[in-house]
């Protein structure tokens, strides 16, 4: 019956894709924990279950939302890790990146940076400056809870400064809309000088030159009696109620200007991304006012709206971006549809019968060291590993036919899981966090360093897909432990998974992914003055996969659908952001030391990692691979960038100092070219990754073609 099912489910979110010949799957000792059911895109109560909450935890290191949430939205679950992030932490006065502006409120106003570009071989960031400042008067309340965010949607989120500017900060907007009531004064400073301004007869258009050859066009639904004197950097109205648009004129040219003109009656205030089929995601945006819509892509984007009707590409519109070149596109919806991935247990090839006895003698190794050394440590994201790492064990026993050993690993799966979902476990475990709606660890709640900052909403996507994964495999081969803690592990799920809207939800709306730019962002409850960031893309990769395994284990075709569409975006974005290549997307001064980036920030690109310099290519590469998975080889599906990239980390190697667990993800990619020649290096490793095992990279390396 489970092979009916998998068969099912792939053929339902897969459609026609064609995936190459597998071996048939080894028998699995139990039927699946549910019948399939036909696949729906929308939320539905297919991924929920009894309603579960860990035990409620009053943290104290997590910071109080209601400094910058309007009181209507402290009812229901808060962003943790959304483009806006710093608008709500701290002072609320550090930038964020809305494309193609970056933004940033503070003393009563806000200001937006059409930014440039500073490269070196080391990094990329843009740089922020005061282009323009819009404020209603030459006061300010002091610094102090100037600024509310009122509303907020997938696509944008609205900023009120007391008491009569609105903001509709909509992503890829080429304008930033501002909605004035009550005949307020605005004001318009810059910190650059002012060369000229020029209005059109009715004075609903103002174009203001600046002394760093910027351009800004400033549009408004009534006349805007805009004054300036030469010697100031300030244009300044009386009193005004309206809306108000600006947009940098991205290429100084006519052009542009036209196309400005021919779009600046129609504004979006909000926007929504639904998924309403497998593997595809629609834009929807509220808009006002009148005529058609203009948004910018980025290339991402632009890949995923081939053949997309109802739109029409503006290919000569552009604005430079950290992300690439941003497109200009009309139309009220997008339909993005992304290349499917293959959600599978084992791998996609499988492994020939003359490998299995090395397979089998390490197989039979691991699991004995299982019997003797239980997991030790108490950090979520350790502890998480270590469970996956023995759940592989399972998978791979299944491929090689050594179903012996199933039994030892599931006592011990079942040993190691079981006190994060009962409660009993002795120094941390799992808590529900009720101020911004989500699970917390025990140490995290305490100390905001602990867990890697898993208590402030760090890198919730990677401690918990490690737990999914282990839970998946243990429910696969134990209906009935899965069917006892279904609820926790949904719980566990629907903290970075959430897909529904609903006021009485525990969780907030996908807390790590981004659906606009369409991967994860990491960075938690800190502000940092480059916005969000995301290290490892493969354990981000992991997360959403470790989920579609869920689904596969409890029969729920929605959440294999769901996890499967988040995991193939996020695929495509490593391959088109993390992974670097010499096809312009970044300036060649860093593409031609760099392989693939360390940190990815919402307005910079590093070299470097958290945890090693950038030097350490090595820990760069491993990062962006590990949990060494099935999955993996769709991550890294590009062979000729993988051996560029296996060829420019290998002499590092050498280096004094270098981790056996490092070497080894290292020679798991060498292997998708050089399969001797890796499998030669692998038998001389003596250690590995602490989420690895010999195991592991055998059965990589066997079952590659």
């Amino acid at each position: 019956m489970l092979k009916k099912l998998k068969r099912k489910v792939l053929r339902l979110v897969t459609k026609k894709h064609k995936k190459r010949p597998k071996p048939q799957d080894p028998p699995s000792p139990s039927p699946p924990l549910a019948p399939a059911t036909p696949p729906t895109m929308a939320p539905s109560s297919s991924t929920s279950t009894s309603p579960f909450l860990f035990p409620n935890t009053q943290s104290t290191v997590l910071p109080d939302p209601s400094r910058f949430f309007s009181p209507n939205l402290l009812s229901s679950p808060l962003p943790t890790n959304s483009f806006f992030q710093n608008l709500v932490l701290k002072n609320g006065d550090q930038p964020e990146y809305i494309h193609p502006y970056i933004i940033k409120s503070s003393q009563s106003s806000l200001t937006l940076c059409y930014p440039s570009r500073f490269t070196t071989s080391a990094f990329i960031y843009q740089v922020f400056i005061a282009d323009l400042t819009i404020s209603s008067s030459n006061t300010n309340n002091g610094g102090e809870g100037d600024h509310v965010v009122s509303s907020f949607s997938d696509l944008s989120v609205t900023l009120d400064i007391p008491q009569n500017l609105r903001f509709y900060l909509v992503r890829g907007s080429p304008f930033l809309s501002c909605s004035v009531s009550n005949n307020s004064p605005v004001l318009i400073s810059t910190i650059h000088g002012v060369l000229s301004v020029s209005a059109n007869g009715c004075q609903t258009k103002h174009t203001v030159k600046l002394n760093n050859n910027q351009t800004w066009v400033i549009y408004s639904s009534t006349p805007l009696n805009l004054s300036h004197t030469p010697s100031s950097s300030t244009l300044v109205c009386n009193g005004f109620s309206g809306i108000i648009r600006f947009a940098a004129l991205p290429n100084g040219d006519a052009r542009s200007e036209t196309i400005l003109d021919r779009f600046s009656a129609c504004y979006p205030v909000s926007g929504d991304a639904v998924f309403t089929k497998p593997f595809s995601l629609e834009y929807k945006w509220e808009k006002k006012g009148w005529g058609e819509l203009l948004m910018l892509a980025h290339p991402l984007h632009l890949k995923l709206l081939s053949g997309c009707r109802g739109v029409t590409v503006l290919e000569e519109f552009k604005y430079k971006s950290m992300d690439g070149d941003l497109v200009g596109v009309v139309g009220d919806s997008w339909v993005l549809q992304t290349s499917p991935v293959s959600v599978t247990w084992h791998s996609n090839g499988g492994v020939k019968e003359e490998s299995f006895p090395e397979i089998v003698s390490a197989l039979s190794k691991d699991v004995d060291d299982l019997k003797v050394n239980p997991i030790t440590t108490s950090s979520s994201y350790f502890y998480g590993k270590l469970i996956a790492r023995a759940a592989r064990f399972v998978l791979i026993a299944e491929e090689v036919s050594y179903l012996d050993v199933i039994p030892t690993i599931k006592r011990f799966l079942k040993d190691s899981i079981e006190p994060w979902l009962d409660g009993s476990f002795n120094g941390n475990g799992f808590l529900f966090d009720p101020k911004w709606g989500g699970i917390v660890s025990k140490q995290g709640s305490l100390d905001s360093g602990a867990d890697f900052g898993f208590g402030l909403y760090n890198d919730h996507h990677y401690h918990l897909g490690y737990f999914l994964y282990g839970i998946a495999v243990l429910a696969k081969i134990d209906t009935a432990w899965g069917r006892k803690y279904k609820p926790q592990a949904y719980s566990l799920m629907a903290d970075f998974m959430n897909f529904g809207k609903k006021s009485n939800s525990n969780y907030p709306r996908l807390r790590n992914f981004d659906l606009w730019k369409l991967h994860s962002w990491a960075g938690g409850l800190t502000e940092f003055a480059d916005g969000r960031n995301q290290e490892s893309t493969s354990e981000a990769v992991n997360g959403y996969y470790s989920a579609a395994l869920m689904g596969l284990s409890y029969g729920d075709t929605h959440l294999v659908a769901l996890g499967s569409a988040l995991t193939a975006m996020e695929i495509q974005s490593a391959q088109t952001w993390w992974h670097v290549k010499n096809d312009g997307m970044y300036d060649a001064e860093f593409s031609k030391d760099n392989k693939v980036v360390g940190v990815l920030w919402s307005t910079k690109r590093d070299s470097g990692l958290w945890f090693a310099p950038p030097e350490w290519k090595e820990c760069r590469l491993g990062i962006q691979l590990l949990p060494l998975l099935p999955i993996s080889e769709d991550l890294f599906s590009d062979v000729g960038f993988t051996r560029e990239l296996v060829e420019w980390t290998l002499p590092v190697l050498k280096r004094e100092g270098v981790g056996e667990g490092w070497k080894g993800f290292v020679y798991a990619l060498e292997g998708l070219y050089d399969k001797q020649g890796a499998l030669q290096k692998i038998r001389s490793l003596t250690g590995y990754d602490d989420g690895n095992s010999l195991s592991n990279l055998l059965w990589w390396i066997h079952s590659r073609g």
